[in-house]
């Protein structure tokens, strides 16, 4: 991937990256690695995540991957404690595993609601908290992957605005608590990234996608190198002193609150 920022940045630097396989994710994970960094990724499937690092080797960069579910605690620590093991202290740990689908409150089920608030909420605090014996200390940059449901209530998505509004509280709450030790914790919100999953979910028709792209100032999708450039960014010396913050990414779409009418039940 090539970046604008400078090669090397993050040479030396250890990253884990939780739903690692595919989307945003794993861009940021190939953004981090042609920073410089070495590369651990997660995902619950084996096959998805090992191609997912083949990849990256093939391209000359340093990576392994490991198939663990976020909302298993003790699978995301032994995860975390490999990488550890194999590179030494981890430096950088981006959290970015999601569900979503689009659906009415009346219409979906208390297992739906819950799978989500699992992967998003549950899984974000999973990853932080079983990474804590293993971050440097001072020096970590921790970034959860929220989204603009955490402060703008959508139609058929509050399973999605509930998670995403505690993923937020998580992030904010850990950079308070961990801030005395040096460990910087932040959040990215993506507004809408071209080829994602997420995407093609909530904007399954070409009317849906147009209705969606009308409420974008910049007039466009944003790319996965978009986040990927900014997650670079936050783990730097340059945002050393950025903590706590919520970072949309989204070519402006939050201040017009997207396309609510775009959000409709497939």
């Amino acid at each position: 991937m090539q970046t604008a920022l400078a090669e090397g940045v993050l040479a030396g630097k250890v990253a884990f990256i939780a739903g690692g396989s595919s989307g945003i994710n794993l861009g940021v994970a190939e953004g981090f690695a042609a920073a410089g960094a070495k590369v651990a990724l997660i995902s619950r499937s084996p096959e998805k995540i090992e191609a997912a690092a083949k990849d990256l080797r093939d391209k000359g960069y340093e990576a392994i991957g490991m198939a663990a579910d976020v909302r298993d605690y003790v699978a995301v620590e032994a995860a975390l404690a490999t990488t550890a093991g194999h590179w030494g202290p981890i430096d950088i740990v981006l959290s970015g595993a999601a569900g979503n689908f689009v659906a009415p409150a009346a219409g979906m089920s208390a297992n739906g609601f819950k799978t989500v608030i699992d992967i998003d909420l549950l899984g974000t605090f999973n990853v932080f908290r079983a990474s804590y014996g293993h971050i440097r200390k001072p020096g970590a940059s921790l970034i959860a992957i929220t989204a603009g449901q955490a402060v703008q209530p959508m139609v058929n998505q509050i399973h999605a605005c509930a998670a995403k509004a505690g993923v937020n509280m998580v992030t904010q709450c850990l950079a308070m608590e961990w801030g005395p030790e040096g460990v910087r914790v932040n959040g990215i919100s993506p507004g809408p990234i071209a080829e994602t999953e997420g995407m093609r979910r909530l904007t399954p028709t070409p009317e849906a996608e147009a209705a969606y792209m009308a409420t974008i100032p910049l007039g466009r999708y944003g790319e996965k190198r978009d986040i990927a450039e900014l997650a670079i960014f936050l783990s730097t010396d340059s945002a050393r002193y950025i903590s706590g913050a919520i970072i949309p990414c989204d070519g402006a779409s939050i201040l017009t609150g997207g396309s609510q009418s775009s959000f409709k039940p497939a």
